[in-house]
C-alpha cells in the first residue's frame, strides 16, 4: 500500500496525541490519539495505524485499526485488513471482505451529521400489542 501522490505521510514510527487538523490529504501509519479533521481532504489510515480518535474528513480509506467514529462528508472503504471499533456516518461506503465492523452505520444522501444535523437521534418506539387467537 503506497500513500496517494501529493498526500502528507506519516509513517508507522510515529506517535501523535491529541488534534490533528489540516486541509491537504494525510496517509497515517502510526499510532494516534485524540481527534482527527480533515473536512475538505481524504484520510488514509495504513495497515500499521492504531487510532483512537473520532475522525471528520471527505473521504475515510481505512487499512489499519480504528476505534473511534467516522464522518465523512463523502465515503468511507474498509479495506479487508481493517478493524473498525465505532458509527460510521457517510454519503457511501463500501467494505471488503475480512474487514471488521463492531458499531452502526448511517449512509445519508443529505448532509453528514456535524453538519447541521444531529449525529445521534432517538428512534421513535412503537407499541405491538399481540393477543391469542380465538
Amino acid at each position: 500500500m503506497k500513500p496517494a501522490e501529493g498526500s502528507t505521510v506519516i509513517g508507522k514510527s510515529v506517535t501523535i496525541r491529541g488534534e490533528l487538523s489540516g486541509n491537504e490529504d494525510l496517509y497515517l501509519d502510526g499510532d494516534m490519539e485524540g481527534t482527527i479533521t480533515l473536512t475538505e481532504s481524504s484520510l488514509t489510515l495504513g495497515p500499521n495505524a492504531r487510532i483512537l480518535a473520532n475522525v471528520r474528513a471527505k473521504d475515510i480509506i481505512v487499512y489499519g485499526s480504528i476505534k473511534g467514529d467516522l464522518h465523512a462528508s463523502d465515503r468511507v472503504e474498509i479495506r479487508g485488513s481493517a478493524s473498525v471499533d465505532g458509527d460510521i456516518y457517510s454519503r457511501r461506503l463500501s467494505i471488503e471482505e475480512n474487514a471488521t465492523i463492531r458499531g452502526r452505520v448511517n449512509l445519508s444522501p443529505g448532509e453528514s451529521p456535524g453538519e447541521g444535523v444531529e449525529a445521534v437521534s432517538k428512534p421513535q418506539q412503537e407499541s405491538l400489542l399481540l393477543e391469542p387467537k380465538a
